[in-house]
Protein backbone atom coordinates (compact mmCIF):
# COMPACT_ATOMS: atom_id res chain seq x y z
CA UNK A 1 0.00 0.00 0.00
CA UNK A 2 1.24 3.45 -0.72
CA UNK A 3 2.06 6.16 1.32
CA UNK A 4 -1.19 8.29 -0.42
CA UNK A 5 -3.76 5.43 0.71
CA UNK A 6 -6.39 5.85 2.62
CA UNK A 7 -6.24 4.61 6.17
CA UNK A 8 -9.56 3.78 8.45
CA UNK A 9 -9.44 5.09 11.80
CA UNK A 10 -9.99 2.03 13.54
CA UNK A 11 -10.38 -1.15 12.69
CA UNK A 12 -6.52 -1.27 10.85
CA UNK A 13 -5.19 -4.22 8.87
CA UNK A 14 -5.88 -5.45 5.19
CA UNK A 15 -9.65 -6.21 5.14
CA UNK A 16 -10.23 -2.88 6.64
CA UNK A 17 -9.97 -1.02 3.02
CA UNK A 18 -13.43 -3.31 2.50
CA UNK A 19 -15.35 -1.06 5.27
CA UNK A 20 -14.36 2.69 2.82
CA UNK A 21 -15.40 0.06 -0.39
CA UNK A 22 -19.03 -0.21 1.46
CA UNK A 23 -19.17 3.60 2.45
CA UNK A 24 -18.20 4.80 -1.21
CA UNK A 25 -20.63 1.84 -2.31
CA UNK A 26 -23.34 3.55 0.21
CA UNK A 27 -22.16 7.04 -1.10
CA UNK A 28 -22.55 6.69 -5.01
CA UNK A 29 -25.85 5.02 -4.26
CA UNK A 30 -26.79 7.82 -2.50
CA UNK A 31 -26.23 10.12 -5.36
CA UNK A 32 -27.69 8.39 -7.82
CA UNK A 33 -30.80 8.22 -6.13
CA UNK A 34 -30.32 11.83 -5.42
CA UNK A 35 -30.01 11.97 -9.66
CA UNK A 36 -33.38 9.87 -10.57
CA UNK A 37 -35.47 11.14 -8.11
CA UNK A 38 -36.28 14.00 -10.72
CA UNK A 39 -37.12 11.29 -13.35
CA UNK A 40 -39.74 9.50 -10.85
CA UNK A 41 -41.18 12.92 -9.73
CA UNK A 42 -41.12 14.56 -13.66
CA UNK A 43 -44.90 13.99 -14.14
CA UNK A 44 -46.09 14.98 -11.63
CA UNK A 45 -43.84 18.39 -11.78
CA UNK A 46 -45.21 18.52 -15.09
CA UNK A 47 -48.73 19.02 -13.94
CA UNK A 48 -47.19 21.66 -11.33
CA UNK A 49 -45.42 24.07 -14.33
CA UNK A 50 -46.28 23.84 -18.39
CA UNK A 51 -42.76 22.08 -19.25
CA UNK A 52 -42.46 20.31 -23.05
CA UNK A 53 -40.36 17.62 -23.75
CA UNK A 54 -37.58 19.09 -25.33
CA UNK A 55 -37.50 21.23 -21.78
CA UNK A 56 -38.00 18.47 -19.99
CA UNK A 57 -35.18 16.85 -21.36
CA UNK A 58 -32.78 20.34 -20.68
CA UNK A 59 -33.95 19.75 -17.02
CA UNK A 60 -33.21 16.80 -16.85
CA UNK A 61 -29.52 17.40 -18.64
CA UNK A 62 -28.85 20.27 -16.04
CA UNK A 63 -27.25 18.45 -13.56
CA UNK A 64 -24.71 17.23 -15.55
CA UNK A 65 -23.45 20.81 -16.64
CA UNK A 66 -21.34 21.89 -13.89
CA UNK A 67 -20.65 17.89 -12.86
CA UNK A 68 -19.00 17.21 -16.36
CA UNK A 69 -16.67 20.29 -16.02
CA UNK A 70 -15.20 19.63 -12.43
CA UNK A 71 -14.52 16.55 -13.26
CA UNK A 72 -10.76 16.93 -14.15
CA UNK A 73 -10.40 19.73 -11.02
CA UNK A 74 -12.32 17.42 -8.97
CA UNK A 75 -9.30 14.90 -9.60
CA UNK A 76 -6.96 17.19 -8.65
CA UNK A 77 -8.45 18.14 -5.70
CA UNK A 78 -9.03 14.77 -4.30
CA UNK A 79 -4.71 14.72 -5.13
CA UNK A 80 -4.16 17.50 -3.50
CA UNK A 81 -6.37 17.50 -0.48
CA UNK A 82 -7.22 14.11 -0.20
CA UNK A 83 -10.38 12.19 0.22
CA UNK A 84 -12.11 12.40 3.72
CA UNK A 85 -12.98 15.89 3.90
CA UNK A 86 -13.68 16.90 0.10
CA UNK A 87 -15.61 13.57 -0.47
CA UNK A 88 -17.72 15.09 3.30
CA UNK A 89 -18.44 18.65 1.89
CA UNK A 90 -19.54 17.03 -1.23
CA UNK A 91 -21.96 14.69 -0.11
CA UNK A 92 -23.53 17.46 3.04
CA UNK A 93 -23.55 20.07 -0.15
CA UNK A 94 -26.11 17.92 -2.63
CA UNK A 95 -27.86 16.28 0.20
CA UNK A 96 -28.97 20.04 1.44
CA UNK A 97 -30.06 21.10 -2.34
CA UNK A 98 -31.76 17.70 -3.12
CA UNK A 99 -33.74 19.31 -0.02
CA UNK A 100 -34.20 22.60 -1.10
CA UNK A 101 -35.64 21.78 -4.41
CA UNK A 102 -38.90 20.85 -2.50
CA UNK A 103 -39.01 25.12 -2.35
CA UNK A 104 -39.03 25.83 -6.09
CA UNK A 105 -42.18 27.11 -8.03
CA UNK A 106 -40.30 27.35 -11.62
CA UNK A 107 -38.33 25.51 -14.42
CA UNK A 108 -35.70 28.16 -13.89
CA UNK A 109 -35.58 27.63 -10.47
CA UNK A 110 -34.94 23.74 -10.64
CA UNK A 111 -32.26 23.77 -13.45
CA UNK A 112 -30.56 25.77 -10.70
CA UNK A 113 -30.87 23.55 -8.35
CA UNK A 114 -29.73 20.71 -10.37
CA UNK A 115 -26.52 22.97 -11.50
CA UNK A 116 -25.56 23.02 -7.63
CA UNK A 117 -26.31 19.02 -7.19
CA UNK A 118 -23.72 18.68 -9.74
CA UNK A 119 -21.11 20.29 -8.50
CA UNK A 120 -21.53 18.53 -4.43
CA UNK A 121 -22.11 15.15 -6.01
CA UNK A 122 -18.48 16.08 -8.79
CA UNK A 123 -16.23 14.73 -6.11
CA UNK A 124 -17.65 11.18 -6.01
CA UNK A 125 -15.75 9.13 -8.96
CA UNK A 126 -12.50 10.59 -8.65
CA UNK A 127 -12.51 10.19 -5.11
CA UNK A 128 -13.52 6.89 -5.20
CA UNK A 129 -11.25 5.37 -8.00
CA UNK A 130 -8.14 6.83 -6.61
CA UNK A 131 -8.99 4.68 -3.55
CA UNK A 132 -9.70 1.48 -5.20
CA UNK A 133 -6.62 1.78 -7.56
CA UNK A 134 -4.14 2.63 -4.79
CA UNK A 135 -5.26 -0.26 -2.65
CA UNK A 136 -6.11 -3.03 -4.63
CA UNK A 137 -4.07 -5.04 -6.92
CA UNK A 138 -4.97 -6.19 -10.68
CA UNK A 139 -5.69 -9.49 -9.87
CA UNK A 140 -8.47 -8.29 -7.29
CA UNK A 141 -9.45 -4.87 -7.89
CA UNK A 142 -12.22 -6.33 -10.58
CA UNK A 143 -14.49 -7.15 -8.04
CA UNK A 144 -14.21 -3.74 -5.44
CA UNK A 145 -14.60 -1.89 -8.77
CA UNK A 146 -17.84 -4.10 -9.38
CA UNK A 147 -19.02 -3.33 -6.12
CA UNK A 148 -18.42 0.02 -6.46
CA UNK A 149 -20.25 0.88 -9.45
CA UNK A 150 -23.09 -1.58 -8.70
CA UNK A 151 -24.19 1.11 -6.66
CA UNK A 152 -24.20 3.40 -9.76
CA UNK A 153 -26.87 1.11 -10.75
CA UNK A 154 -28.28 0.03 -7.26
CA UNK A 155 -28.95 3.45 -6.77
CA UNK A 156 -31.83 3.90 -9.40
CA UNK A 157 -33.40 0.64 -8.79
CA UNK A 158 -33.58 1.37 -5.47
CA UNK A 159 -34.40 4.81 -5.95
CA UNK A 160 -37.03 4.51 -8.22
CA UNK A 161 -39.18 2.66 -6.60
CA UNK A 162 -39.07 4.46 -3.65
CA UNK A 163 -39.19 8.51 -5.06
CA UNK A 164 -42.36 7.18 -6.96
CA UNK A 165 -43.80 5.67 -3.66
CA UNK A 166 -42.73 8.68 -1.81
CA UNK A 167 -44.33 11.11 -4.42
CA UNK A 168 -47.58 8.95 -5.27
CA UNK A 169 -47.93 9.21 -1.35
CA UNK A 170 -46.84 12.75 0.11
CA UNK A 171 -45.95 14.60 -3.30
CA UNK A 172 -42.75 15.65 -5.02
CA UNK A 173 -41.95 18.27 -3.02
CA UNK A 174 -42.00 15.91 0.40
CA UNK A 175 -40.05 13.06 -1.34
CA UNK A 176 -37.18 15.87 -2.52
CA UNK A 177 -36.94 16.76 1.65
CA UNK A 178 -36.95 13.66 2.62
CA UNK A 179 -34.28 12.12 0.61
CA UNK A 180 -31.88 14.88 1.18
CA UNK A 181 -32.35 14.74 4.93
CA UNK A 182 -31.91 11.05 5.22
CA UNK A 183 -28.84 10.86 3.05
CA UNK A 184 -26.46 13.26 5.72
CA UNK A 185 -26.75 10.32 7.75
CA UNK A 186 -24.24 8.42 5.94
CA UNK A 187 -21.59 11.50 7.11
CA UNK A 188 -21.64 9.72 10.72
CA UNK A 189 -19.79 6.78 10.05
CA UNK A 190 -17.60 8.61 7.08
CA UNK A 191 -16.59 10.99 9.92
CA UNK A 192 -16.05 8.41 12.50
CA UNK A 193 -13.84 5.68 10.26
CA UNK A 194 -12.11 7.27 7.51
CA UNK A 195 -8.90 9.09 8.49
CA UNK A 196 -7.82 12.30 7.14
CA UNK A 197 -5.45 12.09 4.76
CA UNK A 198 -4.99 15.27 3.16
CA UNK A 199 -1.32 15.67 3.71
CA UNK A 200 -0.76 12.85 1.02
CA UNK A 201 1.38 13.00 -1.79
CA UNK A 202 -0.80 13.34 -4.98
CA UNK A 203 2.52 11.09 -6.82
CA UNK A 204 2.39 7.48 -5.15
CA UNK A 205 5.82 6.21 -3.47
CA UNK A 206 8.12 5.33 -6.78
CA UNK A 207 5.93 6.91 -9.17
CA UNK A 208 6.26 9.29 -12.27
CA UNK A 209 4.11 12.04 -13.02
CA UNK A 210 2.08 12.17 -16.29
CA UNK A 211 1.68 14.77 -17.97
CA UNK A 212 -1.56 16.74 -19.63
CA UNK A 213 -0.25 16.43 -23.09
CA UNK A 214 0.83 12.79 -22.66
CA UNK A 215 -2.73 12.18 -21.64
CA UNK A 216 -4.53 13.71 -24.22
CA UNK A 217 -2.23 13.17 -27.21
CA UNK A 218 -2.99 8.96 -26.29
CA UNK A 219 -5.10 6.95 -28.68
CA UNK A 220 -6.12 4.60 -25.61
CA UNK A 221 -7.44 8.14 -23.58
CA UNK A 222 -9.33 9.22 -26.45
CA UNK A 223 -10.96 5.64 -27.42
CA UNK A 224 -11.63 5.37 -23.47
CA UNK A 225 -13.43 8.41 -23.37
CA UNK A 226 -15.12 8.26 -26.72
CA UNK A 227 -16.27 4.54 -25.33
CA UNK A 228 -17.76 5.69 -22.20
CA UNK A 229 -20.02 8.55 -23.33
CA UNK A 230 -21.10 6.01 -25.70
CA UNK A 231 -21.89 2.99 -22.88
CA UNK A 232 -23.27 5.85 -20.40
CA UNK A 233 -25.30 7.67 -23.31
CA UNK A 234 -27.43 4.04 -22.95
CA UNK A 235 -27.30 4.41 -19.45
CA UNK A 236 -28.68 7.53 -19.31
CA UNK A 237 -31.11 7.77 -21.72
CA UNK A 238 -32.52 4.61 -19.45
CA UNK A 239 -32.11 6.59 -15.67
CA UNK A 240 -33.42 9.93 -17.02
CA UNK A 241 -36.26 8.85 -19.75
CA UNK A 242 -36.96 5.13 -19.02
CA UNK A 243 -40.33 6.19 -16.87
CA UNK A 244 -41.37 8.58 -19.62
CA UNK A 245 -41.09 5.71 -22.22
CA UNK A 246 -43.26 3.05 -20.39
CA UNK A 247 -45.85 5.52 -19.45
CA UNK A 248 -45.66 6.68 -22.92
CA UNK A 249 -45.00 3.63 -25.45
CA UNK A 250 -47.09 0.85 -22.61
CA UNK A 251 -49.22 3.26 -20.47
CA UNK A 252 -47.81 1.67 -17.44
CA UNK A 253 -48.37 3.36 -14.27
CA UNK A 254 -45.97 5.30 -11.99
CA UNK A 255 -45.27 2.26 -9.86
CA UNK A 256 -45.19 -0.61 -12.49
CA UNK A 257 -42.60 1.88 -14.58
CA UNK A 258 -40.45 2.40 -11.04
CA UNK A 259 -40.76 -1.35 -10.95
CA UNK A 260 -39.19 -2.10 -14.15
CA UNK A 261 -36.58 0.55 -13.72
CA UNK A 262 -35.67 -1.18 -10.45
CA UNK A 263 -35.25 -4.54 -12.35
CA UNK A 264 -33.49 -3.28 -15.55
CA UNK A 265 -30.93 -1.67 -12.98
CA UNK A 266 -30.66 -4.25 -10.38
CA UNK A 267 -29.97 -6.85 -12.72
CA UNK A 268 -27.40 -4.54 -14.22
CA UNK A 269 -25.86 -4.02 -10.61
CA UNK A 270 -25.64 -7.64 -9.87
CA UNK A 271 -23.89 -8.45 -13.18
CA UNK A 272 -21.53 -5.57 -12.85
CA UNK A 273 -20.56 -7.42 -9.52
CA UNK A 274 -20.03 -10.88 -10.90
CA UNK A 275 -18.37 -10.00 -14.27
CA UNK A 276 -15.79 -8.09 -12.11
CA UNK A 277 -15.47 -11.24 -9.70
CA UNK A 278 -15.14 -13.28 -12.95
CA UNK A 279 -12.74 -11.23 -14.37
CA UNK A 280 -10.10 -11.22 -11.19
CA UNK A 281 -10.52 -14.86 -10.97
CA UNK A 282 -9.31 -15.59 -15.22
CA UNK A 283 -6.29 -12.99 -14.30
CA UNK A 284 -5.41 -14.47 -11.00
CA UNK A 285 -4.88 -17.99 -12.86
CA UNK A 286 -2.46 -16.48 -15.76
CA UNK A 287 -5.12 -14.75 -18.59
CA UNK A 288 -3.93 -11.40 -19.89
CA UNK A 289 -5.98 -8.88 -17.94
CA UNK A 290 -6.28 -6.10 -20.99
CA UNK A 291 -7.89 -9.29 -23.18
CA UNK A 292 -9.63 -10.50 -20.23
CA UNK A 293 -11.56 -6.99 -19.37
CA UNK A 294 -11.46 -6.12 -23.33
CA UNK A 295 -13.46 -9.89 -23.93
CA UNK A 296 -15.95 -8.67 -21.06
CA UNK A 297 -16.80 -5.35 -22.18
CA UNK A 298 -17.03 -5.70 -26.07
CA UNK A 299 -19.49 -8.29 -25.11
CA UNK A 300 -20.97 -6.19 -22.71
CA UNK A 301 -22.25 -3.37 -25.26
CA UNK A 302 -23.25 -6.33 -27.75
CA UNK A 303 -25.66 -7.64 -25.58
CA UNK A 304 -26.76 -3.81 -24.44
CA UNK A 305 -27.66 -3.10 -28.85
CA UNK A 306 -30.86 -6.01 -27.85
CA UNK A 307 -32.17 -2.55 -26.62
CA UNK A 308 -32.42 -1.55 -30.40
CA UNK A 309 -35.12 -4.32 -31.57
CA UNK A 310 -37.95 -2.68 -28.91
CA UNK A 311 -38.15 -0.31 -31.36
CA UNK A 312 -39.47 -2.88 -34.16
CA UNK A 313 -41.34 -4.81 -31.56
CA UNK A 314 -45.03 -4.73 -31.40
CA UNK A 315 -44.89 -6.95 -28.29
CA UNK A 316 -44.81 -4.99 -25.29
CA UNK A 317 -43.70 -8.32 -23.28
CA UNK A 318 -40.80 -8.38 -25.61
CA UNK A 319 -39.86 -4.89 -25.66
CA UNK A 320 -40.27 -4.73 -21.58
CA UNK A 321 -37.93 -7.98 -21.73
CA UNK A 322 -35.52 -6.27 -23.84
CA UNK A 323 -35.06 -3.78 -21.95
CA UNK A 324 -34.51 -5.40 -18.88
CA UNK A 325 -32.52 -7.65 -20.74
CA UNK A 326 -30.27 -5.24 -22.74
CA UNK A 327 -29.58 -3.04 -19.35
CA UNK A 328 -28.61 -6.08 -17.34
CA UNK A 329 -26.27 -7.50 -19.91
CA UNK A 330 -24.19 -4.05 -20.34
CA UNK A 331 -23.24 -5.30 -16.26
CA UNK A 332 -20.57 -7.35 -17.75
CA UNK A 333 -18.62 -4.23 -18.99
CA UNK A 334 -19.26 -2.24 -16.13
CA UNK A 335 -16.51 -3.01 -13.56
CA UNK A 336 -14.38 -4.26 -16.62
CA UNK A 337 -13.94 -0.80 -18.76
CA UNK A 338 -13.50 0.96 -15.64
CA UNK A 339 -10.65 -1.39 -14.47
CA UNK A 340 -9.25 -1.35 -17.62
CA UNK A 341 -8.58 2.45 -17.60
CA UNK A 342 -6.68 1.57 -14.76
CA UNK A 343 -4.67 -1.07 -16.47
CA UNK A 344 -3.58 1.09 -19.01
CA UNK A 345 -2.39 3.77 -17.05
CA UNK A 346 0.06 4.58 -14.48
CA UNK A 347 -1.06 5.17 -10.32
CA UNK A 348 0.24 8.31 -10.51
CA UNK A 349 -2.41 9.58 -12.60
CA UNK A 350 -5.35 7.52 -11.89
CA UNK A 351 -7.53 10.14 -9.99
CA UNK A 352 -6.52 12.70 -12.79
CA UNK A 353 -7.64 9.89 -15.44
CA UNK A 354 -10.90 8.60 -12.99
CA UNK A 355 -11.79 12.60 -13.35
CA UNK A 356 -11.30 12.42 -17.27
CA UNK A 357 -12.71 9.41 -18.07
CA UNK A 358 -15.95 10.33 -15.99
CA UNK A 359 -16.35 13.67 -17.71
CA UNK A 360 -16.68 11.85 -21.07
CA UNK A 361 -19.67 9.61 -19.15
CA UNK A 362 -21.11 12.79 -18.27
CA UNK A 363 -21.05 14.39 -21.27
CA UNK A 364 -23.28 11.53 -22.00
CA UNK A 365 -25.39 12.42 -18.97
CA UNK A 366 -25.83 15.98 -20.73
CA UNK A 367 -26.20 14.70 -24.49
CA UNK A 368 -28.96 11.75 -23.60
CA UNK A 369 -31.74 13.16 -21.94
CA UNK A 370 -31.15 16.36 -24.38
CA UNK A 371 -31.27 14.88 -27.70
CA UNK A 372 -34.03 12.09 -26.55
CA UNK A 373 -36.57 14.82 -25.70
CA UNK A 374 -35.84 16.66 -29.27
CA UNK A 375 -36.47 13.38 -31.11
CA UNK A 376 -39.31 12.54 -28.75
CA UNK A 377 -40.88 15.70 -29.59
CA UNK A 378 -40.16 15.94 -33.07
CA UNK A 379 -41.18 12.42 -34.00
CA UNK A 380 -43.63 11.38 -31.64
CA UNK A 381 -42.39 8.53 -30.57
CA UNK A 382 -39.42 6.46 -28.70
CA UNK A 383 -38.15 4.80 -32.01
CA UNK A 384 -35.80 6.98 -33.03
CA UNK A 385 -33.40 7.84 -29.04
CA UNK A 386 -33.70 3.74 -29.18
CA UNK A 387 -32.10 3.91 -32.79
CA UNK A 388 -29.41 6.42 -31.31
CA UNK A 389 -28.61 4.18 -28.80
CA UNK A 390 -27.88 1.58 -30.55
CA UNK A 391 -25.30 3.63 -33.07
CA UNK A 392 -23.59 4.97 -30.19
CA UNK A 393 -22.98 0.97 -28.90
CA UNK A 394 -21.49 0.13 -32.27
CA UNK A 395 -19.12 3.25 -32.07
CA UNK A 396 -17.91 1.85 -28.62
CA UNK A 397 -17.14 -1.87 -29.41
CA UNK A 398 -15.28 0.03 -32.25
CA UNK A 399 -12.95 2.41 -29.30
CA UNK A 400 -12.87 -1.05 -27.67
CA UNK A 401 -11.16 -3.16 -30.90
CA UNK A 402 -9.18 -0.51 -32.65
CA UNK A 403 -7.92 2.25 -30.18
CA UNK A 404 -8.38 1.16 -26.45
CA UNK A 405 -5.32 -1.43 -26.90
CA UNK A 406 -2.10 -2.54 -24.95
CA UNK A 407 0.51 -0.93 -27.64
CA UNK A 408 -0.82 2.43 -26.85
CA UNK A 409 -0.70 1.77 -23.02
CA UNK A 410 0.64 4.83 -20.78
CA UNK A 411 3.42 3.93 -18.64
Amino acid sequence: MTTSSVAVASPTGRNARWLVVALLTVGVVIAYTDRINLSAALPQIRMSFPISAEASGILLSAFFWAYTLLQTPAGWLVDRFGLKWPYAAGLFIWSAVSAATALVSSLNGLIALRIVLGIGESIVTPASMRYLRENFAEHERGLPIGIYFSGTKYGPAIGAPIATYLVLGYGWRWMFVLNGALCVLWLVPWLLFVRDDRKSSPVPEGGVSVSWSALFGSPLMWGTCVATFCYMYFVYFCMTWMPTYFKDRFGLSLTASGWFTFMSFGGMATVAILAGWAADRLIARGRNAVTTRKVFTIVGFVLAFSEVFGAFSHSTATTLFLAVFSLSGLGLATANYWALTQTLTPASASARVAGIQNTAANMAGIAAPWITGILVQRTGSFNAPLIAVGFWLLVGIGCYLFLVRERHALR
